[in-house]
């Protein structure tokens, strides 16, 4: 797409501070948004060219609604929002369920459940960072997190359906493996039982068909596609940006 596609659009992006979300900024930006992005961590938000930046914990409603509630117009919301808990279900902890329910689809629900009240009048675009271990596709290790991006896969599909009328389009993008901090952090824990970062590398790579980690701006790419007028027609989807993973 041409720079500046999406001028006059103001845009929010979840969890903007580094990996997926700060591609994500940075190419609404780059495209002509006005963009306005939070992440827990707001000093992970500096060096950002965005209008503002907010630290917002989107699993506290209040602190959403009050960061939402500044903006008479949304047109796109990302949300970025998440947590990769590792682990079987006997190794998922009361508390670590409840934790990755929070992060991963409570923030969803906090959020976009201020945004839509700011797009009904205009119409917009809502995307959501999912994945594809959710209702996709099973892996191991993955049954907190694969259930409750799965959550958040069946919310965008619900929301689409309710706000067709109004024009406002819901999408998840689910990506395969992408090389961010996120996932280097996870590699770094891997390699401590593996015995090397480079058997941990390896261990991710082996379930890439493309021998090779997705990038996030390769992620932002298809938000931005999203946001624009040249997504205008799609709704509802759940879009596998995965490398092959689940050919």
């Amino acid at each position: 797409m041409a720079e500046g596609v999406l001028t006059g659009r103001v845009a929010l992006v979840t969890a903007a501070g580094q990996g997926i979300g700060r591609a994500v900024a940075e190419r609404l930006v780059r495209d002509g948004a006005e963009v306005h992005v939070s992440d827990v961590n707001g000093g992970l938000l500096e060096g950002l060219s965005s209008a503002s930046a907010t630290p917002v914990d989107a699993t506290d409603p209040v602190a959403v609604e009050s960061w939402a509630g500044r903006f008479d117009r949304i047109d796109a919301l990302v949300h970025c929002v998440g947590w990769v808990h590792h682990g079987t279900i006997e190794d998922c902890s009361p508390e670590d369920w409840r934790r990755s329910g929070a992060i991963c689809l409570d923030s969803a629900y906090h959020v976009i459940r201020a945004a839509v009240p700011r797009m009904k009048a205009y119409g917009g675009s809502v995307t959501a960072i999912a994945s594809v271990a959710s209702s996709i596709k099973g892996f191991p290790n993955r049954a907190a997190y694969g259930a409750h991006k799965g959550g958040v896969i069946g919310l965008i599909k619900a929301c689409a359906a309710d706000y067709l009328k109004d024009d406002i389009r819901f999408n998840a993008v689910c990506p395969g493996t992408v090389d961010s901090p996120s996932l280097r952090g996870r590699m770094a824990a891997l390699a401590e039982r593996l015995g090397s970062m480079e058997a941990a590398e390896k261990f991710f790579l082996d379930r890439q068909p493309s021998g090779r980690l997705g990038t996030p701006e390769e992620i932002a790419g298809i938000c931005a596609y999203l946001a624009s007028e040249d997504g205008r027609f799609m709704t509802g989807q759940a879009i596998n940006l995965d490398g092959g993973i689940t050919i």
